[in-house]
Parts: C-alpha cells; structure tokens; sequence
C-alpha cells in the first residue's frame, strides 16, 4: 500500500486518469432505471482513492471547471441570448425558491439541533455545494464581535462543516436531477429533450453523422436527345419553379460549350442538374436516360456561406431573389439556412438575419461567384481558434475577479460564473462572425466532458479524505444533516417547478433545477442523458442567478443562528 501511495503522490496525475476510466465504468452499470453515470462514479471512485492520501493541487480544479464551463457557455450563447425574456420569468422564480427553501432548512436544522453558527455555514456550504459561502460567511463570523480565539473556532466549524456534507451535496444533486426528476414527471430527459430539439427546427429532419435521404433533392441525371430543336434556355426556364441547370453537353463525341442560346440535336448527350422533381419531369421529354457516358461526369460541392453582404441582411429570401440577377444564381441551389449553429425552415418570407450561414451546392465556379457577392466560404476545419477562445477564457477569468459590495456582502461571479458569460458572449458574437472562433464538435464535447468530470474527481481527491474522516470524528448527524440540506431544497423547488410553474419537458426541467443549486456535475450528467444543448440555455439563467443567491446565504445564515 504505501509503494501505491508513493506512486500517487510523486504523480497524482494517475489518480485523476484512473478515477476517470474505473468510474465512467462502474457508471456504465444499471440497477433497474438508475444508472450512476460517469461523473457520480469518478466522484465515488476518487473518493475511495483519496483515503491513500493524494495531494493534487486546486489549479488543476479551477483550470478544469473553467475549460467546462466556457465550452458550455460558447456552444449555447446564441440560444441563451434568444431565450431571454418573459420566458425567462420561470427559471428565476426556480433560482428564488432554490435559495429561500435552502435558507429555511439550514436555519430550521441549525436551530433544533443546537448547531454553532459555523458548523450551520458549512453545512450551507457543503450540502448546497457553494464555496463561496465559506468564504462570505467567514466574513460574516469576523463581523460579530467575538474573540480572536471563538472566531477561529467557528471559521474552522464552517471548514468541518462543509467538507463532511460537500461529496453527498454532488452526488445527490446528480441523483435528484438525473434519476428522480423523470421519475416525477414519467417522461425521459433524452426524449424530452429530443422533442424540444425538433420543436426548434420547426419540423426539419436533421440527418445524423453517415445517414442521408435515399431519395436526395438535389440529383444529376444524363439523357440522350431524341428530338432537337430547343435551346438551353428553354429547358432551364420550363422546370415551372423546379430549377434545373444544363450542366454539359457532348455533341458527336466533342463537349460544347453550354450557353443559354446552343440548341440541342437529336443524339446529344445532356447531363441535367436540379430539383428532383424538374430533372425527372424534363428528362421524361427529353429523351432516353443513360446510366452513364463518357466526359460526362462533373464535380459539383456544397459550401457554407456566411451571409454578409448589407444588401442581403433584414430582408426576406424571396425579394432578396427576386432581385438578384439571373446571371448570378444560375446553377447555385440552396440547400439549407442556418442561424445559430441551427436549421431554420427557409421560405420567401423568412428574413435573413446577421450571421445567418446558407449552404449552396453547385459547381466550384458558380458556387464562388455567389460567395463573392453574398458573403465568405466557410471552409470546414478541425483546427481550433485558440487566439479566440484563449482571449475568451482569459476575459471570463478576469469577470470573474470582479467583485461588487453590497454592504458588507462580497458579490462575484467567481471563476465559474466569469467563464461561463464570457463563453456565452463569445459564443453569440461566434453565430455573428462565422470566420472567427472555430472549434470543432469534437474539440467542445472533449473539454465539457473532460473538464466536468476531471473537476469533479480532483473534488473527491481532496477533500474525500478529510470527510470520512471528520465523519468519524463528529459523528455521523453532520452527515446526515447534510443529506438533509442537500435533498429538501431540491425537492421542493423540483415540486414547485413541476405543480406550480408547469414544466412541460423534462430535459428544459432539468437543466433549470441543476442550475437553481449551481450543481456543476448534476448539470454534466443531465447533459449527457439529454445527447444535445436543449438543457443549457436554462440552466445558463438559473446558475448565474444561483451564483449570486446562494452566495448570500453565508451570511444570512450566520445572521439568523
């Protein structure tokens, strides 16, 4: 045992790595309808590790938790942004009723129990999962007017306090919010979720990563003439709204040159490019089709442009074609409009908006010569703008330095709360800026995975050891008043939420309620189970105003004990 524990101390890296593969395993088990899921099995797993005694240092925490934190604000800014409102009226009386029931148990407990004010903080502290109530607590205690000695006494009871009830404070989050939430409303999280994720697409079908249509839109088909006599553009304008382009045509083995004046012969070959619907209708008087034929073949491409262009921007798609020179659209097809990294249903009367991102198929050449008047190409890559999102993390961490009084109450979003309205800044001014701050899919799911569940084993690596033991030193009421404190709140405002405000989807409950009680990891895991962003826009309102209420129960707390 010690030769392990000299290993986990020279490098405690392993500890952190390890708690992550054993939990996200053990997290992969169901008993019934409960399953632990990764993050609560890596805070278990580094809990038990810890009793070897690791030292990991806290910047790894912070450096974690902002990674985390600002990837979920950068891929959910543009929806946050757009969800503020009236709307938002529910998620706030969510975070009010969080902070208020919360107080009530605390001071409920404190006083029945004969609890000193500092084992009351703590336990605010610890069972809601808030360090900052240590510290403005702590301040609060300095306040009173006691001796040196008994203000020490009871800033190290709000320490005890806190590290006895913080492991169950994240784990039980995770289990009300994951488990008991659905179980409440017999409705999924990834269903639900789902359901709202297609109520925003407005009934657009969204193909997965290697599906697509059997019968495509867009088709390319190659006919041979059976009777001449009409010319390029007289097939091009007889579609009847469904465009089709004369791509190429092979005359007696030779390709001519396609313009819209060359009349076809009887025996040219056509390579026709559309609409479905007026690619098969034209062919049909067209002539025979051919499976294939020589020189035929043409590359065609589909681009996102980022519309640009001041000329193009607050006004609806159909006057915006009406307007537009021929010339200029012939042979470009839209096939989809995106606003905010979502489809939008695109008809003449949908207005293009700022960072709006159309995506064109065509040739090279004419899919270029729309790009030079509506706006750039967005070349996919998997390179990440570290210049963006590495100025973005640096400003989160300075906000969240700031630190406003009111009174003798410090307010300050923390490192947390900065992180995540910088990410939820950058990523709205992203949707607008389409050529500024890529970061591939990829690259965002492996920072809030990684950065959420390594935040919350380096929480069980340093303080796992110091609650059994303080378990065992004090007894096991702290413990359980704990549980007290972490489990009533959340169910109350969960019952509130639920009979009162009428949730509706449970994927939109959960994210509110996660972030209602700042539950980082409750909110990873609800994440996960939801499969996209549908949860974050709510917990993003709710978390920020839970960073501000429930800091101010420290000394609300030290105040009414």
């Amino acid at each position: 045992m010690d030769f392990i524990q000299g290993i986990l101390n020279q490098s405690p890296e392993i500890a952190l790595f390890l708690s992550l593969a054993v939990g996200y395993w053990i997290g992969k088990f169901r008993f019934g309808s409960f399953q632990l899921g990764g993050v609560a099995g890596s805070l278990l797993v580094a809990v038990l590790i810890s009793q070897l005694g690791v030292q990991i240092d806290s910047g790894i925490k912070a450096v974690l938790f902002a990674l985390f934190i600002y990837a979920v604000g950068f891929e959910s800014g543009p929806q946050f942004f757009r969800s503020l409102g009236r709307q938002s009226i529910r998620e706030i009386l969510m975070a009010a009723v969080m902070a208020v029931s919360a107080l009530l148990t605390v001071v409920v407990i404190a006083r029945v129990f004969d609890l000193d004010k500092g084992l009351a903080a703590g336990l605010a502290a610890g069972g809601l999962t808030q360090s900052a109530i240590i510290g403005t607590a702590g301040s609060a205690i300095e306040k009173l007017g006691l001796a040196a000695d008994e203000v020490q006494r009871l800033q190290g009871n709000v320490a005890i306090g806190y590290a006895v009830t913080y492991i169950f404070g994240s784990f039980g989050a995770i289990i009300l919010c994951v488990n008991v939430l659905p179980w409440l409303t017999r409705r999924g999280i990834r269903e639900d979720a789902q359901k709202a994720e297609a109520e925003q697409l407005a009934g657009l079908h969204v193909y997965g990563v290697g599906e697509q249509p059997a019968t495509p839109e867009l088709i390319g088909r190659i006919y041979q003439v059976s009777q001449g006599g009409r010319s390029v553009e007289a097939i091009e304008s007889s579609a009847s709204g469904a465009v089709v382009t004369v791509e190429r045509i092979r005359r007696d083995g030779a390709i001519v040159g396609v313009e819209p004046s060359v009349e076809l012969v009887e025996g040219d070959v056509v390579l026709l490019v559309g609409r479905r619907a007026g690619v098969v209708g034209i062919g049909e008087d067209l002539g025979r089709e051919l499976q294939n034929a020589e020189d035929m073949d043409v590359v065609m491409v589909s681009q996102d442009i980022a519309i640009t262009n001041p000329e193009f921007l607050k006004r609806p798609a159909g006057e915006i074609l009406a307007k537009t020179a021929a010339s200029l659209r012939h042979g470009v097809y839209i096939v989809s409009l995106r606003r905010a990294g979502a489809p939008l249903a695109l008809s003449s009367d949908t207005v293009i908006q700022p960072g709006d991102v159309v995506t064109l198929y065509g040739t090279p050449k004419d899919v270029q010569r729309v790009a030079t008047t509506a706006g750039p190409i967005l070349v996919p890559s998997d390179k990440t703008d570290f210049v963006f999102h590495g100025l973005g993390l640096a400003v989160g961490l300075l906000i969240g330095l700031l630190v406003v009084r009111a009174g003798s109450i410090p307010l300050t979003l923390g490192s947390g709360g900065g992180a995540l309205l910088a990410g939820l800044l950058f990523g709205w001014y992203r949707s607008r800026k389409q050529t500024l701050g890529n970061m591939p899919t990829g690259a965002s799911t492996l920072l809030r995975d990684l950065g959420l569940a390594g935040f919350v084993v380096v929480i069980g690596l340093q303080t796992g050891q110091q609650a059994v033991t303080t378990i065992m030193d004090q007894g096991i009421s702290l413990f359980f008043f704990g549980v007290v404190v972490t489990v009533l709140p959340l169910v109350i405002t969960m019952l509130f939420g639920w009979y009162v405000l009428r949730y509706d989807n449970t994927a939109i409950f959960a994210g509110a309620l996660s972030g209602s009680r700042s539950a980082n990891p409750a909110f990873g895991e609800v994440l996960d189970k939801a499969g996209n962003s549908v949860p974050t826009a709510p917990f993003a309102i709710t978390y920020a105003l839970a960073n501000v209420f429930l800091t101010l129960l420290g000394p609300l707390v030290v105040a009414f004990t």
